[in-house]
């Protein structure tokens, strides 16, 4: 006999198999939940005791879950402290970025506002002055000791004015350009200067020493009164250099006179003043008394 094309699945024997298990399960587990709930009423203590045996077998895999669970909360808390440290690092540079800016600012405000202070006390200083300028360099290492005036012959500066600095005398014009100059400092070996001793008008000659001193002498070789701590001024003889501006002090004697140290340091120095070459009428025209002449040296130089 030829077998059907088409056969129902209730004529299937595995289909016949899983359904009657599906409801076998079935039954059985309606059973155990009616015999559950009659044990609970009859024997509550028994009931309780029941179901803590089977949380004590259902615990260890509560644990595995537990930990699952946990280790994957803890890759999510990694992955968002992660997130939350890029997002905190880039504020933190932005805000160092900020800080650095506000910091370049301050500092330049307070270059200007020192620049502004030096130049307002050189003009209280020497309010006679031809100009005021700033230095912008000095050579440092060379013999010749050069620097690098901010003015020039725009502002009517020019070869041998003398220029001083708030602290004290700074050098003379060498060159003067459009609008800069050329400064032979005081250290300078081609710059001598007379001077005299503040406290008693000593007189004495000041050279350059190209090292950044200067070599002290008295016109009476003879005589080496000087000490550590003496100040010396321009004493204006010979001219050129006005009297009693701040030179030099004394920081130690030897054999022939003294060294001493300027001053006014140009490589500190920002303000500087040009000041008209000094001679006596300079002084009578702008109602100042003549400085009074200085003791005739007792020998030769």
């Amino acid at each position: 006999m030829v077998r059907p094309a088409h056969r129902r699945p209730g004529q299937s024997r595995k289909a016949q198999y899983g359904l009657f298990a599906a409801y076998v399960i079935a039954v059985t587990g309606a059973v155990a939940g009616l015999l559950l709930a009659i044990l609970s009423v009859v024997d509550p203590i028994g009931f309780a005791q029941l179901r803590v045996a089977s949380q004590e077998i259902t615990a260890p895999i509560a644990r595995v879950t537990r930990s699952v669970t946990g280790s994957l909360s803890g890759i999510d808390d990694t992955v968002g402290a992660y997130v939350g440290a890029g997002t905190q690092n880039r504020r933190l540079r932005k805000e160092l970025a900020d800080t650095r800016r506000q910091l370049v600012a301050t500092s330049s405000l307070q270059e200007e506002n020192r620049q502004l202070k030096a130049l307002l006390k050189l003009q209280e200083t020497d309010k006679t002055a031809l100009a005021n300028g700033y230095l912008l360099t000095s050579t440092s290492t060379s013999a010749k000791r050069i620097a690098l005036l901010s003015i020039g012959r725009n502002l009517g500066v020019a070869a041998g004015q003398p220029v001083r600095g708030a602290d004290g005398l700074i050098g003379r014009i060498l060159s003067s350009g459009p609008s800069v100059s050329q400064v032979l400092l005081l250290t300078d070996v081609d710059n001598i200067v007379p001077v005299r001793r503040a406290r008693d008008g000593l007189p004495a000659l000041a050279s350059g020493r190209g090292n950044g001193d200067l070599d002290v002498r008295t016109l009476n070789i003879a005589n080496n009164p000087f000490k550590p701590g003496d100040i010396l001024v321009t004493s204006g003889t010979g001219g050129l250099y006005p009297p009693n501006i701040p030179v030099a002090i004394v920081v130690r004697r030897q054999h022939d006179g003294a060294l001493a140290r300027p001053l006014a340091d140009p490589g500190k120095v920002d303000a500087v003043a040009v000041l008209r070459p000094y001679t006596p009428d300079n002084i009578e025209a702008q109602g100042r008394p003549a400085p009074a002449p200085l003791p005739a040296p007792t020998g030769a130089p």
